[in-house]
């Protein structure tokens, strides 16, 4: 019994084999790069089609953890960088603001003294 299940497991790895290299003129496919082809781009910040279009590479255990962190650091320090550059433009905004009111007062308290 054991050498009839041992002769049936190698006719049925021999067909296995021969049936997936005959469905391919006997060449198997070729393999695929460890690493898919993706890279942000290095010479501009980061658009909304750049994150759409990201696909991260897959391991065995799910992303890879290298490639993941790069992206994620990229886009934390973009991120602080764009948090920094608004919170610039708000104050800027802020003293602007604050000097047409002071402009404004002063042309209406200019007037009124001219009424006067």
């Amino acid at each position: 019994m054991f050498w009839f299940l041992l002769i049936a497991l190698v006719v049925v790895v021999a067909a296995v084999t021969l049936a997936v290299l005959s469905g391919r003129d006997g060449v198997l496919p070729e393999a695929e790069p460890d690493r898919t082809a993706w890279s942000l781009p290095p010479d501009r910040p980061l658009a909304r089609a750049d994150v759409d279009g990201l696909r991260l590479p897959v391991a065995l255990r799910g992303y890879r953890m290298t490639d993941t962190d790069d992206v994620l650091d990229r886009l934390a320090a973009e991120l602080t960088e764009r948090d920094a550059r608004i919170a610039e433009l708000e104050a800027a905004l802020a003293g602007a603001r604050a000097e047409a009111r002071k402009a404004n007062e002063r042309t209406r308290d200019e007037d009124e003294g001219e009424r006067a």
